[in-house]
Order: structure tokens, then sequence, then C-alpha cells
């Protein structure tokens, strides 16, 4: 179990642009330490997962303007219940024992900011989601 934990911290990337400090909440800290760093590792991960959700979709969010895009990838994670729980199983899954201990005590607000990021995440590469139509298509 300590060899999984170690593993799953090692692979993620450093976030040295997060100050910590002691005014924090708890929930603002994990965000920092834990979610932003495995979300920022699961985001090609995230982009595929999104695609595919457009064309088992119908694709119709390639018909959309990029504001329309912004408001399809919002109403996707705030809505569909089935695929929001899918981004958070890839999240808590490379959570360690420890940080899963404590994400469970306050879930309702963690998964409130771990979405929240991961739709900024989608909406920030809705250009590379957008372009990836165009490239298989030709």
């Amino acid at each position: 179990m300590i060899d999984r934990d170690l593993d799953l911290k090692r692979i993620r990337p450093d976030f040295m642009t997060t100050t910590i400090n002691d005014e924090m909440s708890t929930e603002e800290r994990f965000q920092n330490l834990v979610l932003r760093p495995i979300i920022k590792l699961q985001n090609d991960l995230f982009i595929e997962v999104f695609k595919n959700y457009i064309v088992k979709h119908k694709n119709v969010f390639y018909d959309l303007s990029i504001e329309k895009r912004i408001d399809y990838i919002s109403n996707t994670i705030h809505k569909d219940m089935k695929f929001r729980n899918s981004l958070k199983g890839m999240v808590i899954g490379m959570f360690t024992v420890e940080e899963y201990k404590l994400y469970i005590q306050n879930s309702s607000a963690l998964n409130k900011r771990m979405m929240n990021i991961v739709k900024e995440r989608l909406i920030d590469n809705v250009q590379v989601i957008s372009d990836s139509r165009t490239l298989t298509a030709v």
C-alpha cells in the first residue's frame, strides 16, 4: 500500500505556482495539494473522454459556436450525472489512501471544486477538442 501511495505522488506534476498558507481552508489546501496536480496529470485523458462523449451524443458539439461549446461543456459536467461520476472516478482513483480519507470527510464541497477545475480544463482545451474533429475528418 505504501508503494502505491508513493508511486501516485511521484507521477503527479509539481504545482509550484500554488501558494499554501495557514489561512487556507482545509478544502482549498486539498484542492491545491491534491486535486490540481491529479487533474493536470489526467488532462489528456479528460480530453479524450470528452471527445468520446461528443461522439456518443451524435457530434452535436461540433456544430455549435465557441460560446455554445463552452455552455455544452458546462451543462454536460453539471447535468449528466453518469458522465460527472465517471470524471470523479478518474480523479478519486488517483488518491492515496490518506487523501481518500480526507476526501470523504467533505466530499460534497470537494466534488464541486473538482468538477469546476475539470470543467475549466475542458473549456481551456475547447480548441484542441474542436480541432480534433477536423484532423480526423481529413
